[in-house]
């Protein structure tokens, strides 16, 4: 059954992840996420990611200090060894541990999540999770 939306109910619709370099990180993203993004302008780069818009912002661009994200992003992949192997090559698998499993490595979860960890060069966390198991 489809779950409706409250039109009431607030909508996420970009995130924003700040960086050092649009376009080191446009390229970093557009083959982490497989899709090419557009970019924007203002020294942005969107990723159309199902609806929510995954907005690249080279902070400095502004005079500021890129902040990485307080915690993890979300991803809901189809194919999570296709992400997996392009997120070995650009060398930005996550080095830590959760739940004393390798973050970088996929696995199933304590939670059930088939799932794997990225930090990209900015700092910034990124989790991806295997459709049919997310933990909702």
């Amino acid at each position: 059954m489809a779950a409706t939306r409250n039109t009431h109910t607030p909508k996420i619709f970009r995130i924003t992840i700040e960086v050092s370099n649009i376009d080191e990180a446009a390229a970093f993203y557009a083959k982490l996420l497989g899709i090419e993004g557009k970019r924007q302008p203002g020294a942005r780069h969107y990723f159309d990611c199902s609806g929510v818009i995954l907005s690249v912002l080279d902070a400095t661009a502004g005079g500021l200090t890129p902040t990485p994200s307080p915690k993890s992003l979300y991803f809901a992949v189809h194919d999570v060894e296709a992400v997996h192997a392009r997120a070995r090559s650009l060398k930005a698998l996550a080095a830590y541990k959760v739940h004393g499993e390798a973050a970088g490595t996929v696995t199933k979860r304590p939670w059930g999540e088939r799932s794997f960890y990225v930090v990209d060069p900015w700092g910034n966390d990124v989790c991806f999770v295997e459709e049919g198991t997310l933990y909702t």
